[in-house]
């Protein structure tokens, strides 16, 4: 027991003497050294931005939802009062909702058989169909073409061409 208390005491001379050392290069190390902080950023003013809303559109009004140019004819766009006057069934259902479910040829002309709203209507070449001004271009045995009238992003009437493609259920 006495050795053991005997190591524990040299060792921590030996340590006490080995701190002094530490604590003169520490000394010496940082004598030269100078600390160097970046002086605080002057803090400018607060503008508060100006924000004008009179010459925006309101998001809440009817016109935001409702495109610019509706209720008229507008330059290359679909002619409004003719639609009015057509009162086609067709043209107040998306073509979202239609499904095709065949292909008629009546007197040699090709007509395609669309189930909307529960019921089956007859479409031909020419015939309008959809809310977005559609016209009947082209009748196949597996798909009706389209070509629709839209406005883009920017306020333009522009076509574009969408299909009806024939459905059939399986087993049939």
């Amino acid at each position: 027991m006495n050795k053991i208390l005997v190591v524990v005491m040299a060792l921590g001379l030996a340590a006490c003497s080995n701190q002094d050392n530490l604590e003169a290069w520490m000394d010496e190390s940082t004598r030269d050294l100078k600390a160097s902080i970046d002086p605080i950023p002057q803090m400018t003013p607060y503008e508060p931005a100006t924000y004008d809303v009179t010459s925006l559109l309101d998001p809440f009004n009817s016109a935001k939802i409702v495109p610019v140019g509706r209720g008229h004819s507008g330059a290359g766009g679909p002619d409004f009062k003719a639609r009015e006057l057509r009162n086609n069934i067709m043209e107040r259902y998306s073509l979202e909702s239609m499904n095709m479910i065949g292909v008629l040829n009546l007197n040699n002309q090709i007509m395609a058989a669309i189930l909307v709203d529960g019921l089956v209507r007859q479409v031909k070449l020419g015939d309008y169909i959809g809310v977005d001004f559609g016209v009947v271009t082209q009748i196949t045995d597996n798909e009706v073409t389209i070509k629709e009238v839209v406005e883009d992003r920017n306020g333009e009437w522009v076509e574009r061409i969408n299909t009806l493609k024939l459905q059939v259920k399986e087993g049939a």
